[in-house]
């Protein structure tokens, strides 16, 4: 795996591929663009990652919980992005509270079913976002949108895959796309798709090769992954999937979704 980079890099590595699509973040992705190929670190990226009012308040606070003072600790982003050990040391209460304080006022009746979330085990990890805060997963009942949703929700999420091949920039990736029967979110069998891994020659993750396990985020390369990483991101992920079907198979909860 080598030397592990600083996390205001690592955020970089995962913040890109939506900033440069225009969903998040400052409007220049070049200047984030710049700065992670660059391995540049100081107080104008900490002032970009500020930002991102999605990630931001989640860094904030696990950082808080386990008592890291910077939020852009390794650490706190590794676990925000991929997973590992700090999110079970952030408890329901403060998680809770953080979501009530945020996203009350902004998301109506759906508050209640982030407050579920929650209760049932939620973390703050990045698929907790993209499952339970975001409004996609109640649109996937709606025939007319459904496909967008679901394409949305899977390119969202940070998932994981095994590097084909490595031409250039594009890299072929061997990983397991988000499916909808109707009632459950699941993992499918694996398909090949294309990622980037540069633009233009400019990237953050150099030295990968066939059977190196990567980070993927919307099109974008994140990071190679350790067996501990790709172990977390899997678990976290599917533990958050779990409590999302649950949620989807109460009527009283999907009617909620639906509106």
């Amino acid at each position: 795996m080598g030397r592990r980079p600083p996390g205001a890099l690592l955020f970089v590595r995962y913040a890109f591929a939506p900033n440069e699509l225009g969903y998040c973040g400052p409007s220049d992705s070049q200047e984030l663009l710049g700065y992670g190929a660059a391995g540049v670190v100081d107080r104008g990226l900490a002032a970009l990652a500020r930002q991102f009012d999605g990630a931001w308040p989640y860094l904030e606070l696990i950082a808080g919980a386990v008592g890291i003072s910077d939020p852009l600790d390794h650490r706190v982003v590794e676990a925000y992005w991929v997973g590992n050990s700090l999110l079970d040391q952030v408890g329901i209460t403060a998680l809770g509270n953080s979501m009530e304080q945020r996203l009350r006022c902004r998301t109506g009746h759906q508050f209640s079913l982030i407050a579920d979330s929650v209760r049932a085990g939620g973390v703050p990890h990045h698929s907790f976002h993209v499952f339970g805060v975001y409004p996609w997963v109640g649109l996937l009942s709606n025939d007319r949108i459904a496909h967008q949703a679901l394409e949305v929700l899977d390119r969202c999420r940070i998932r994981w895959g095994k590097v084909d091949s490595v031409t250039g920039d594009q890299v072929l990736v061997r990983s397991q796309p988000l499916t909808w029967d109707g009632r459950n979110l699941v993992l499918g069998e694996p398909v090949v798709e294309s990622a980037r891994r540069a633009v233009d020659g400019s990237g953050f993750v150099d030295r990968i090769g066939p059977g190196d396990w990567v980070s993927l985020h919307w099109d974008w390369i994140c990071d190679r992954l350790g067996p501990r990483q790709l172990a977390d991101l899997r678990r976290y992920s599917l533990r958050q999937l779990k409590i999302t079907n649950d949620e989807m198979a109460h009527p009283d909860r999907a009617t909620v979704l639906e509106q």
